[in-house]
């Protein structure tokens, strides 16, 4: 078997593989391929690029209007051909997001906290529970009932944060510090009650075992086309941001040496790059704009995964 053949063989079992939902892809092309050259597109080139995932055009059309309905795009007509473009608040999502997939985690900790207390006196059921998976998704975790903890998130974006969800009036935030009589197994045992690390342990397990073929192939043989670069670098960030945002992102003091998640961020950060040139060739000749060819990459793009 030819290396070539080698590579096709790799990228067709990472399509049977992995979990590959029409929206959610769709939504993982936009944040790692279009966002970062202004995110705008005309739907007939993103029907094109999601065909060899197995996407087709109705499943596209379907997922498109949908995120336009949820306010991530808005569109216009020119002649025949629909463009769109990422809203504001498409835009905010995916820089949020920016932060938990791409970016390195920080080297050290000192071991504060922060805690947000809320008041659920009157607070309607739907409101409670948006509160409780949009903290869960900036990766706070509940210590009590109503009590969200948090290794130390930016005051300002914390403030945002409440803003965004209306409870700024009903919620009291204090910051505090790890004592170290509390380090080290009481520690990590409360961190498991408050995040499901055992769950994130076995996705990463599965996701370093349907990635390290790939790097193996990588570091094997020559480059991958164009083509397959784009296959392989969108299968990889949504499988890896499938299960990153999902992980809060602790400091390595509360988490087991072993853990699973080092190791999937460094697999991630070496193929990303590996794959980088030829994925950005690919779709920068396959999607256009109302304007023509898609712009160059924005200043974040280049700081993805400490530096491409």
């Amino acid at each position: 078997m030819t290396q070539n053949q080698r590579a096709e063989s790799v990228i067709t079992g990472l399509l049977k593989r992995c979990s590959l939902r029409a929206p959610s892809l769709i939504v993982s092309v936009l944040g790692d391929s279009i966002a970062p050259h202004g995110g705008t597109f005309w739907i007939g080139s993103l029907i094109s690029v999601m065909e060899p995932f197995g996407v087709n055009e109705r499943l596209v059309r379907t997922a498109v209007f949908r995120l336009t309905k949820e306010d991530w795009l808005t569109s216009i007509q020119i002649g025949r051909r629909s463009y769109y473009s990422l809203t504001h608040h498409g835009l905010k999502r995916f820089e949020q997001g920016f932060h938990r997939v791409y970016e390195m985690p920080a080297a050290s900790w000192d071991g504060s906290w922060s805690l947000v207390m809320i008041d659920p006196n009157g607070l309607a059921p739907e409101l409670r529970e948006r509160a409780r998976q949009e903290l869960s998704w900036a990766g706070f975790g509940m210590a009590a009932p109503f009590v969200f903890a948090h290794t130390a998130m930016q005051s300002t974006e914390l403030s945002r944060l409440l803003d965004d969800l209306t409870l700024s009036e009903r919620a009291v935030v204090m910051n505090a510090r790890l004592d170290q009589s509390s380090a080290g197994d009481n520690a990590m045992a409360m961190v498991r009650r408050c995040w499901d690390l055992d769950r994130l342990s076995g996705d990463y397990r599965q996701f370093l075992e349907l990635f390290r073929p790939l790097w193996q192939t990588l570091r094997d043989g020559p480059a991958l086309n164009p083509a397959q670069s784009f296959l392989a670098r969108t299968l990889l960030i949504h499988e890896y941001r499938r299960i990153s945002l999902r992980d809060p992102q602790l400091p390595n003091q509360l988490l087991a040496s072993d853990w699973e998640g080092t190791a999937a961020r460094l697999l991630t950060r070496n193929l990303y790059r590996a794959l980088e040139a030829g994925a950005e060739d690919y779709i920068m000749a396959q999607i256009e704009t109302a304007d023509g060819p898609l712009p160059g990459a924005d200043r974040y793009y280049t700081e993805r995964f400490g530096g491409l």
